[in-house]
């Protein structure tokens, strides 16, 4: 499973170093295995049937993208345990992980290899993926594969979730992991801020009232962060667009849907916050990370994040989970989804895609198995109890919930208000970096400008998003 913070950098890196990158480089990170293809014949006589499991005795090799590496012993541990695991079902499907050192979806990398038609068997996306690699033609159409008898608990994953993943009606990958953007907050501040802790802020106008709260017990703290720099001040600034209902572009894709009232909504209460209230900070610009060591030292109130946040500041910056808990997104009308998932090469043999979706199934979608094994995890100490991945639906949903209360190694209930109330995902929007680029400057406008003009901050983007979303 992927870290946030990894979708988060990737999103905000450019995609533009491809010739920097050596194709020997990503040969050895990722090519398809070469035969095996048991099923070929089978198709060209047209008796090959895609929606039946895969046969135990049938043999062939897949290779898997984004195998932890050596630096994760737990992670790599548990790799190599359900891959024994999984044999014993399928004890003639042979599992090649590729590990890459450093992220595994470093966009130039990514992109180069789908240009290089060099991605493994199964490989790894971010849901945003999908229209990159549906233009390079890589993915395979999963559809008919994929039902209750290859993924039996098919009917508990949520649909908006498995929605990412389709276009025109087919289904071109399988979930590993999902989130939703909430507001994370420190509870020591808001104790010493005299607020409740139990009950973040569901408005806001509740943020905006307890964010001054918070800045008043001085001392260079700060209520509420925002990122304003790096495409994450207007990846943000449409998170909060999305929370009042509003958006950032239109449905038909084409224009910009941001310059009108409720965007103005969202800037001013930014900019009261800022200079009226003082309740921000004097620091801006800031990029993702920044907001987490604020609020991991204690200087800091609430920001809106994903809840794996968490586990970063835990594992990376000495933070204690007991200080943090989240509530859903300000304004609950919808929130910032995204998530990460595998998709199988398309061209490869259909004995191969059933073998790939065996694998996933049992990796990626068993409750109690694979990545959803919590007793495991917390045996190798590794978190338990972050409210991500937050797929499951129905029984599949209460089970699992029960597992990560029993072995939780973090204080669950710190994240109640944030499971209890769970707010409608909306995926971010097309050309989202160049989007989230002219957004920034609206962002920092509002933040560094006391004298901001906001009809013209607002006005000015709308012209530049219409711009580039007409040269589609």
């Amino acid at each position: 499973m992927r870290s946030a913070r990894f979708r988060r950098s990737r999103r905000a890196a450019a995609i533009t170093l491809v010739s920097a990158l050596s194709l020997t480089a990503l040969a050895a990170c990722g090519t398809s295995s070469s035969g095996d293809n048991s099923s070929d014949g089978a198709q060209q006589n047209g008796s090959f049937d895609p929606t039946t499991p895969l046969d135990p005795k049938t043999k062939v090799t897949l290779t898997i993208d984004c195998m932890p590496p050596a630096a994760k012993a737990p992670e790599l541990k548990e790799w190599k345990e359900d891959v024994a695991e999984f044999n014993k079902t399928y004890p003639n499907v042979t599992i090649e992980g590729r590990s890459t050192p450093g992220q595994c979806l470093e966009p130039p990398r990514f992109t180069a290899m789908l240009k290089a038609k060099s991605q493994p068997d199964v490989f790894y996306t971010y849901f945003t993926d999908l229209p990159q690699v549906l233009a390079e033609d890589g993915a395979a159409d999963i559809s008919a594969y994929v039902n209750p008898s290859s993924v039996p608990a098919l009917k508990d994953i949520d649909p908006n979730v498995l929605g990412s993943l389709k276009d025109d009606g087919k289904l071109y990958g399988l979930p590993t992991s999902n989130y939703t953007m909430g507001l994370l907050i420190n509870r020591k501040l808001f104790k010493d801020a005299g607020l409740n802790p139990d009950a973040p802020p569901r408005t806001w106008e509740e943020v905006r009232a307890a964010a001054k709260k918070i800045a008043g017990l001085g001392e260079g703290i700060s209520g509420f962060g925002e990122y304003s720099a790096g495409n994450q001040g207007g990846w943000h600034f449409t998170a909060q667009m999305y929370s009042v209902g509003g958006d950032v572009v239109d449905a038909s894709g084409t224009k910009a849907a941001f310059n009108n009232e409720l965007g103005k909504q969202v800037a001013k209460n930014l900019h009261a916050m800022r200079w009226e209230d003082d309740s921000m900070g004097k620091t801006q610009l800031l990029k993702w990370g920044e907001l987490q060591k604020q609020i991991s030292t204690d200087k800091l109130g609430m920001f809106l994040a994903a809840p794996d946040d968490i586990a970063y500041m835990a594992q990376q910056l000495g933070a204690e989970y007991e200080n943090f808990g989240m509530g859903p997104i300000p304004g609950g009308k919808n929130t910032l989804a995204g998530g990460n998932n595998y998709m199988i090469k398309k061209g490869i043999s259909g004995d191969k895609i059933k073998a790939a979706v065996a694998w996933l199934n049992f990796k990626n979608l068993t409750v109690g198995k694979g990545q959803f094994d919590w007793a495991r995890t917390k045996a190798d100490g590794l978190p338990v109890g972050i409210p991500q991945p937050n797929f499951w639906l129905n029984g599949s949903k209460m089970k699992d919930d029960a597992a990560r209360v029993e072995h939780a190694t973090m204080p669950v209930e710190n994240f109640k208000t944030f499971m209890d109330n769970p707010v409608a995902g909306k995926a971010e929007p097309p050309k989202a970096q160049e989007v989230y680029k002219i957004l920034d400057n609206v962002m920092s406008g509002l933040l560094t400008n006391k004298d901001a003009d906001i009809d013209k901050l607002l006005s000015t983007a709308e012209a530049q998003v219409n711009q580039l979303l007409a040269n589609q």
